[in-house]
């Protein structure tokens, strides 16, 4: 499988011979403009192979911040004695607490 660069004007003259070597010679072209590389040509079969490797990637992130979560889940309720806390009753009490001090800015 090769690699080479195409500037976008070759592109824009060649693409038919240019796909057809990226889907059946197995080449990536990278696109150049003024020299530098702003893009890649790849056959689909690559194209949905990078997106495999994406997902798994992004699984594999998922699955290790949920472990790491839930190991944290665990070492709080140890020190909590197994006590969970009241979300609702933190939520409920910050509230108040933002209304009070409202009051009090805007009342006096």
């Amino acid at each position: 499988m090769g690699e080479f660069q195409v500037s976008i004007g070759r592109v824009k003259r060649e693409i038919s011979e240019l796909l057809n070597r990226v889907a059946f010679g197995g080449e990536r072209i990278v696109l150049t403009s003024r020299g530098k590389p702003k893009a890649v040509i790849v056959s689909l079969e690559d194209y949905e192979r990078i997106q495999q490797e994406k997902a798994k990637t992004q699984l594999s992130q998922w699955e290790s911040w949920l472990a790491t979560n839930s190991l944290l889940t665990a070492k709080i309720l140890a020190e909590r004695g197994g006590e969970r806390l009241d979300v609702d009753a933190i939520w409920a009490e910050a509230r108040a607490d933002l209304e009070e001090r409202h009051d009090y800015l805007f009342d006096n």
